[in-house]
């Protein structure tokens, strides 16, 4: 479910779109991204960045901070992102 602060700020940058309208095209954008994801595809946004998949492999050995436990870690995917270079040099400016 989309933020409604996300909605406001569109409402008002949009004001030709309700806000039913505003909330299907943010849970379609979700629902897109979410189904890349599932199929291990890129998701790039141009000027912004790139949203992929990566798998990060099993540990044998990890240890619980809390309790200095030795852990097994099992093979995982996890979503990364990484950030256009124009976005990279307008955040440095």
């Amino acid at each position: 479910m989309p933020d409604n602060k996300l909605i406001k700020q569109l409402k008002q940058k949009n004001p030709e779109l309700n806000h039913i309208e505003i909330k299907e095209v943010i849970e379609t954008i979700c629902k897109s991204l979410k189904e890349a994801f599932i199929v291990g595809k890129k998701v790039e946004i141009r000027g912004f960045g790139t949203f992929f998949v990566k798998k990060i492999k099993e540990k044998h050995s990890a240890r619980n901070p809390k309790t200095g436990e030795l852990i097994y870690v099992p093979e995982k995917n996890k979503v990364r992102f990484k950030v256009s270079k124009k976005l990279q040099e307008l955040i440095n400016k």
